[in-house]
C-alpha cells in the first residue's frame, strides 16, 4: 500500500468490513492482542507466534486469561528475568493491565531477543497489547551507552520536554546525583541545583548564570565554558537532536585553559621584561655618562677613607703598645695599683679597637647586602629600658640623669632584637659621652604614623645644624675629632645603616648649644 496515508488506509479498511481489517492485522510485523475487561484473550494476530515460537497457534489461545498466556511464555523467558521467582514475574506482567499502567515493558527471551510490550485500555474496558521485537534497537542503545560510559567527556541526553533521558557517570558526578536520581528531571532543575550547590565558579549571580545557561541550551547549537570551584574548566556544547530533544557534552579543557593562561602570563612577563630592559638600558646609558665625573671623586674618597682608617686604628694601637712598653720597662718599680691602671688602659684601648673593627665589619656586610636580620616583634619601650641599664654606672659617674619615664609598653616594632639594642646603645653612648656633668638624657617611645619612634635626647652642647648630614658619614665627629676615646665616628653611621636595613630611618635634630636628639623610626609588626 505504498503511497497511501494512514487515514486513507483506515477508511479503506472500514469500507471493506471487519474481516478485511483483521486480515490486515495478521499482516503486521508487530503482535497485536486484545483482551476483554476480564483479561480474556479476544484476538491475537499470527505474528504472536513469530515472537513466542513455542506457543500454540494464536487462534487456539482465544478465551485464555492473560495470566495463562504469561505462564505459557515462561519456557522462552530468559532466566535472568526470573531471578525474583515465577510469581513475581507473573505479578509484574499482570500489573501492566492495571488502570493507567501504560509504561512499556521489555521482556528478555532466552534466545537473546528483547520484546517490548505496550498496553492500553480502550473506553469499553478492553486492553490492547502490542508486542514488538526491539532487540536491534536495544543493542544500539546499549552500545551507545557503553561508548558514552567509556568516553572521557560527560554526556547527557534530554527529551523533547527537556527531561533527562540518559547520560554517563561523569555527568552524574558533575550534577552531584546518581543517574537514577537524574532520570526524569528537567534541565532547568538540574542547573538550578548546580548553581546553588557551590560547585560552580560563578562570575555573575546564580539567577543570571541560570538564564544564560538556558539560552545556550535551547539554541540549535551552542558552546560555552564552565569553571568549577575545584579549578576544573569545561567546554559545554549543547545541540538539538532530530526528535526535539537536546544533547549536552562536557569536555575537560583544564589543561588547555591553564596552558592558555600560562601563555598570557608569559607574554605579559615578556613585555614587562622588555620594558624593564629598556628602562635598565636607559639607566645604564645615563649611569655611564656620570661615571666619568664620579670616578675621580671615588678615588679621592677611597684615599681619604684609607688615611682616616689608618689614623683611627693607630690611636688605640698606640695606647696599647705605649702602656705595654711602659709596664715592660718599669715592671720592677711599678706598684700593683699602677699595673692595674695601665692594664685597664690597655684593656680599654683593645676594646675600642675591637669595637671599631666590629663596626667596620658590620658596615661592610650591610654595604654588600650580606647582613641577615632575624626580625621578631619587639616592645620598643622595653628595649629602651634594657639599653638604659647598661649605662647607669657611667651616667652616675658624671651625675647624669637618664629619664625613661616616657617609654610606655605595648608599642611593638618588627626588628632584630640584638641589632635594635645595639642601635639604642650607640645613641645612649653618644649622649653620655657628650652630655656635661649634671645633664639629663631623655628616652622616649611614641607612634608616628605607621612607624614607632625611639628617641634619645640630651641637653649637651649639640651639633651645628649644618653638620647633621655630615656626621652620618664614617669617621666624622662634628668638630670633636680629637675625642677619640668616645669612638671613631662610626656609631651614627652604623645606626643609620641598620635603620634603613629595617625599612626605617634615623632622624637627627640639633643646633649649637641646643642639645642633641636622635630618633630611630621603625616599622610595626606586619
Amino acid at each position: 500500500m505504498q503511497g497511501v496515508t494512514a487515514a486513507e488506509w483506515v477508511e479503506t479498511a472500514e469500507e471493506q468490513g471487519p474481516e478485511a481489517l483483521l486480515e490486515t492485522l495478521h499482516c503486521l510485523r508487530v503482535a497485536v492482542t486484545i483482551f476483554d475487561a476480564d483479561s480474556r484473550l479476544i484476538f491475537a494476530n499470527t505474528h504472536l507466534n513469530h515472537i513466542f515460537r513455542k506457543l500454540p497457534p494464536a487462534k487456539s489461545l482465544t478465551g485464555k486469561f492473560y495470566e495463562e498466556l504469561v505462564v505459557l511464555e515462561l519456557p522462552e523467558i530468559a532466566p535472568a528475568a526470573l531471578t525474583g521467582g515465577r510469581d513475581a514475574f507473573i505479578a509484574a506482567r499482570l500489573s501492566q493491565l492495571g488502570p493507567r499502567s501504560w509504561e512499556p515493558r521489555d521482556i528478555p527471551l532466552a534466545d537473546g531477543r528483547i520484546i517490548e510490550i505496550k498496553a492500553r485500555r480502550a473506553p469499553n474496558g478492553n486492553a490492547i497489547l502490542l508486542w514488538a521485537d526491539v532487540t536491534a534497537a536495544r543493542h544500539q542503545v546499549t552500545r551507545l551507552g557503553e561508548a558514552i560510559a567509556l568516553s572521557a567527556d560527560a554526556f547527557a541526553f534530554f527529551d523533547a520536554q527537556d527531561r533527562f533521558l540518559t547520560g554517563n557517570a561523569q555527568y552524574a558526578q558533575m550534577a552531584g546525583l546518581s543517574l537514577a536520581e537524574l532520570s526524569g528531571r528537567t534541565f532547568e532543575r538540574i542547573i538550578t541545583d548546580a548553581a546553588h550547590s557551590g560547585r560552580i565558579a560563578l562570575e555573575v549571580t546564580a539567577e543570571e548564570w541560570i538564564q544564560r545557561r538556558l539560552r545556550s541550551h535551547h539554541a540549535s547549537s551552542s558552546a560555552d565554558t564552565l569553571q568549577t570551584t575545584r579549578g576544573i574548566a569545561y567546554l559545554v556544547r549543547d545541540h538539538a537532536t532530530p526528535d526535539g530533544g537536546r544533547a549536552v557534552v562536557f569536555t575537560d579543557i583544564t589543561e588547555k585553559t591553564r596552558a592558555e593562561n600560562a601563555l598570557v602570563q608569559a607574554q605579559s612577563a615578556l613585555e614587562t621584561s622588555r620594558n624593564e630592559t629598556r628602562r635598565q638600558n636607559n639607566y645604564l646609558a645615563d649611569l655611564a655618562k656620570r661615571l666619568d665625573s664620579v670616578t675621580q671623586q671615588a678615588d679621592n674618597a677611597k684615599t681619604m677613607l684609607l688615611r682616616t682608617m689608618s689614623h683611627e686604628l693607630k690611636t688605640p694601637l698606640n695606647a696599647i703598645l705605649g702602656f705595654s712598653d711602659l709596664i715592660g720597662a718599669l715592671s720592677d718599680s711599678l706598684t700593683p695599683a699602677q699595673v692595674r691602671e695601665y692594664a685597664a688602659l690597655i684593656h680599654q684601648g683593645g676594646r675600642n679597637l675591637l669595637k671599631m673593627v666590629n663596626q667596620i665589619m658590620d658596615l661592610t656586610k650591610i654595604s654588600a647586602g650580606r647582613y641577615d636580620l632575624r626580625k621578631v616583634a619587639v616592645d620598643a619601650g622595653s628595649a629602651l629600658w634594657q639599653a638604659r641599664e647598661g649605662f647607669t654606672a657611667r651616667a652616675q659617674a658624671k651625675s647624669i640623669t637618664i629619664n625613661a619615664d616616657d617609654c610606655p609598653p605595648g608599642l611593638m616594632v618588627e626588628a632584630d632584637e640584638n641589632v635594635l639594642g645595639g642601635m639604642i646603645g650607640a645613641l645612649i653612648d653618644n649622649a653620655v659621652s657628650f652630655t656635661p656633668e649634671g645633664g639629663v638624657i631623655t628616652l622616649s617611645a611614641s607612634r608616628q604614623g605607621d612607624k614607632i619612634a625611639l628617641a634619645v635626647a640630651d641637653n649637651g652642647p649639640g651639633v651645628a645644624e649644618a653638620d647633621l648630614k655630615r656626621i652620618l658619614e664614617p669617621f666624622e665627629h662634628a668638630g670633636r675629632a680629637q675625642d677619640h676615646a668616645s669612638g671613631a665616628g662610626l656609631g651614627l653611621t652604623l645606626v643609620h645603616a641598620f635603620a634603613e636595613l629595617h625599612s626605617g630611618a634615623l632622624e637627627l635634630e640639633s643646633g649649637t648649644g641646643k642639645g642633641f636628639k636622635a630618633t630611630i623610626l621603625m616599622p610595626g609588626p606586619s
